[in-house]
């Protein structure tokens, strides 16, 4: 278990946890949520003993080890899978240890048995293929790829090594929506203690059973996943609220009271003694509690439908095709996700609809008039570091008054200071937030997104579901965050076998087709399940219906087992014994309740095959 106890330390003077503490428990997947700055990184620093502390301890259990991913794998001629394999230090040592003594022997045997090392290649293989990399990508060398693959490379090593305590810091930033499905898939299972830093909702609601907030410099943990920690925080906020209200009231009164008799010789002692008990009230402060920082988008005129029409279009880069037999048709109205495992070709159709590649055969037609803004990652990186927010929107307006481009600044959340700031020393999310007003500054259309989230915070990624939702303007967008998709988009299309198509099902489904490794979408399938009968299918149901219920009934075990285990009293010396007794059902619990949803997915995939030859 993980004990963190009146922890504190600040950075330049600036106090980022004050006597802060928490227990995570063995074996618990925990979100670590909080707004940009308050110190959740280095918070995981201070957990490594990269940074020492200034009061307080942080205590592990002797031995355990613990993985993270800091950087990106070097660019080297060595191949993947071997890069992921060598992540395991002590596996390749014990492999590559020579000794002719027989018990040593034994031991190495032994020890090598137990890290199951006999799978090793399966088990990486297997990994790296959930973060995207096919068996030929595997063999290939570092050196061919992007920092942005080799940082899923890092993380495939570090999910195979499987520390004892694993720290994760935003991973899904460098995966897309297959990969960080597969991900959270993958750390629901993971045999040991998991702490992770992200904004996406979908990872902390299905992937995490508790929530570690990190607010006022304290840290707070709350059983559940996020969005019964969203429900938990709003109570405590209403009441919060609601106290420091009945006390300004007060305070006002007594403030009245000692105005008004303060000079007064009969009132005086009175008068004085509501001046101390002013004195003794402790200001009932709301938690920190920043306004939702909107996003404005500049809204377009309409334009006669439809602004882009696509007739068996070809494209791709110099004279390699990469997506054919395009009929597509987008209105002003359409909000569009992209679905496709990586490479596919998601980006590929973007730039040719943002008018960033050609029309290699067919024909696109386009609207008079049509303005399109294109928002990329890569744009983040492409801002001047050494110009100012406002030097950015000179250059872009250069007619227009500061007070307007204050003004445009202000509407995505960059405040005076940080428009008079180096885009170098911005944070990430104010970067993003430049990046956006710049792709949307003409009022465009069609607003084309390629993971904006990135960077954003919970509530930043909030405030963008509510620009997306009154802009006017058509909007493509490809994220990994399934939150956004499920909030912003109406319409899928799946890029796929050099092609795009729509996607007639919803966002579930395509996270369930995924998560059981369906090669393709239904309605392509190439082999169709017997027919069964009428008899056969009412038994399939009703196994489905049974398996849910195991799960049901497991989950509930689970929560009740995560309760006990997070009484701080269970951690007392002198009941040790009985906190192994209740790891060791909760572990049980955990494998079981693996077993069921993988027996529950197979039912509901043999279901949903019979029931679409019905």
């Amino acid at each position: 278990m993980l004990r963190i106890n009146d922890i504190s330390y600040a950075v330049a003077g600036r106090p980022l946890l004050e006597t802060a503490s928490a227990v995570i428990p063995s074996g618990h997947k925990v979100g670590l949520v909080g707004r940009n700055g308050t110190g959740k990184t280095t918070l995981f620093r201070l957990i490594r003993g990269e940074l020492a502390l200034e009061s307080g301890a942080i205590s592990l259990p002797a031995g355990m080890r613990i993985g993270g991913v800091a950087q990106e794998v070097p660019a080297n001629q060595v191949s993947l899978l071997d890069t992921v394999l060598a992540a395991d230090t002590e596996r390749a040592a014990l492999l590559a240890e020579e000794t002719d003594d027989a018990a040593r022997i034994a031991e190495i045997q032994t020890r090598l048995a137990d890290l199951d090392a006999w799978s090793a290649e399966a088990r990486a293989a297997t990994i790296l293929k959930g973060l995207g990399f096919d068996e030929a990508d595997q063999q290939r060398p570092c050196s061919d790829f992007s920092g942005g693959w080799r940082m899923r490379v890092a993380l495939a090593g570090v999910l195979f090594a499987r520390p004892d305590l694993l720290l994760l810091d935003e991973p899904t930033n460098y995966l897309d929506l297959e990969g960080a499905l597969w991900l959270e898939s993958y750390l629901a299972r993971y045999p040991h203690t998991v702490l992770i830093i992200s904004h996406d909702r979908g990872l902390l609601n299905r992937a995490v059973g508790a929530i570690l907030h990190l607010e006022d410099r304290k840290l707070t943990f709350y059983q559940g996943p996020y969005d019964q920690f969203a429900r938990q925080r709003a109570e405590k906020l209403a009441v919060a609220a609601a106290e420091a209200k009945k006390q300004e009231a007060r305070r006002a009164h007594l403030q009245s009271y000692v105005d008004r008799f303060r000079y007064k010789a009969d009132k005086a002692r009175q008068a004085q003694s509501r001046l101390k008990a002013l004195a003794r009230m402790q200001p009932i402060a709301s938690p920190q509690e920043v306004a939702l920082r909107r996003f404005e988008f500049p809204n377009p005129e309409e334009l006669s439908p439809p602004i882009i029409n696509l007739e068996g279009g070809v494209t791709g880069y110099g004279d390699t095709q990469v997506l054919q037999g395009l009929d597509l048709r987008i209105d002003q109205d359409d909000r569009i996700a992209l679905l496709g495992k990586n490479g596919q070709g998601k980006s590929t159709l973007s730039k040719l609809l943002s008018g960033r590649l050609p029309v290699m055969k067919g024909r696109m037609i386009k609207a008079a008039k049509l303005r399109i803004g294109y928002f990329a990652q890569h744009q983040v990186d492409e801002l001047h570091v050494d110009e100012t927010p406002l030097d950015h929107l000179r250059r872009e307006r250069p007619n227009e008054a500061p007070a307007k481009w204050r003004a445009r600044l202000s509407g995505f959340g960059l405040n005076a200071d940080q428009a008079e700031t180096l885009v170098g020393q911005l944070s990430g999310g104010q970067k993003a937030r430049l990046s956006l007003l710049l792709a949307t500054l003409d009022a465009p259309h069609l607003l084309i997104l390629d993971e904006p989230t990135n960077h954003l915070d919970i509530e930043s990624r909030e405030a963008l579901v509510e620009a997306l939702t009154n802009y006017t303007g058509a909007v493509i967008l490809v994220s990994h965050d399934m939150h956004l998709l499920e909030l912003v988009a109406d319409r899928l299309w799946l890029v796929s076998s050099r092609t795009v198509k729509p996607f007639e099902e919803d966002l579930e489904t395509y996270r369930k087709l995924l998560l059981s490794q369906e090669k393709r979408p239904r309605e392509t399938a190439a082999l169709k399940p017997k027919r069964l009968s009428r008899d056969q299918l009412i038994a399939l149901r009703s196994e489905v219906r049974k398996s849910e219920a195991r799960v049901e009934k497991l989950n509930e075990m689970r929560d009740q087992l995560a309760a006990k285990l997070a009484a701080p009293e269970l951690y007392e010396d002198t009941r040790i014994g009985e906190l192994e007794t209740w790891q060791k059902k909760y572990a049980e619990v955990m494998d079981g309740l693996d077993r069921a949803e993988a027996l529950w997915m197979t039912a509901l995939e043999r279901l949903e095959a019979a029931e679409q030859t019905g």
